[in-house]
């Protein structure tokens, strides 16, 4: 049986795993609303010359506008990987720190773009590479993108410590 003491760590990591989420919402809402109110679709805005346009584009499906009209699918998925970080902060305390806020980032750019689905029937992407020709993305595509990559090593360190440790290393 857990008492209050037990679960004070989960407690603390649950809080911390929910302020990156949120904090990561709040940075992609506000920088899309800024970016609905500035630009007009089809009029791109040099940021940095040949390097960034801000290009204001609608997306109903997911990178690289993968799974057009799917939605809901991605919204469910968001909210799947939101309550799997929850989990891991909350009940997995031996999961390193650093690896669960990464996941908190991750969920919170999970949310921001199911926010969009839900409020406004696509995702409101504005960051343009001019330097390539790559998709036009957004905060919570940077945070998503970025977080599982860092978590994907942060995983592999910590798994790799693990397996030293139970071979006596």
């Amino acid at each position: 049986m857990s008492t209050p003491r037990d679960s004070a760590p989960g407690a603390r990591r649950l809080a911390l795993f929910c302020l990156v989420a949120g904090a990561v919402v709040a940075l992609d809402q506000a920088s899309k609303a800024a970016a609905r109110a500035a630009l007009v679709p089809g009029e791109p805005v040099t940021l940095i010359p040949g390097v960034m346009d801000l290009s204001l584009v609608y997306n109903t499906g997911a990178a690289f506008s993968l799974g057009e009209g799917a939605g809901l699918v991605f919204v469910l998925v968001a909210a799947a990987i939101t309550l799997l970080g929850l989990w891991v902060a909350w009940r997995r305390t031996e999961v390193p720190l650093p690896l669960a806020l990464v996941l908190g980032a991750v969920a919170g750019g999970g949310i921001g773009n199911a926010i969009d689905r839900v409020a406004l029937g696509a995702v409101t992407d504005f960051f343009k590479t001019t330097f390539v020709d790559f998709a036009i993305f957004n905060v919570a595509d940077i945070f998503v993108t970025c977080g599982v990559l860092v978590a994907l090593v942060l995983f592999w360190r910590w798994d790799s410590a693990r397996e030293r440790a139970a071979a006596g290393e």
